[in-house]
């Protein structure tokens, strides 16, 4: 059980605590972990455009009537099993 004494009254904000360690760090350690912190962002980067036709491509075919038919259209001269279609989310 909790006791009054026993509960810190200290915000545990994870934004402070991040900024109080970081504030702790030596200018190496901030130099190799900004070094860090580069390059896991540039490879969400790299991933993110890799996505971005695929994601565009989706948002059109959400908001605009015109590419949702040609989608539809694409699929049915494609000629697909119904397993497959039902796969992609335009089975019956």
């Amino acid at each position: 059980m909790n006791s009054p004494e026993s509960l810190n009254t200290k915000s545990k904000n994870l934004f402070e605590i991040i900024t109080t360690n970081w504030e702790s760090l030596d200018e190496s350690q901030k130099s190799i972990l900004t070094k860090i912190w580069k390059v896991l962002t540039y490879k969400w980067q790299l991933q993110i455009l890799f996505n971005l036709p695929f994601l565009i491509w989706w948002l059109m075919d959400v908001s605009i009537i015109k590419v949702h038919e040609f989608d539809l259209k694409l699929l049915t001269y494609l000629n697909l099993p119904d397993w497959a279609l039902s796969l992609i989310g335009f089975g019956q």
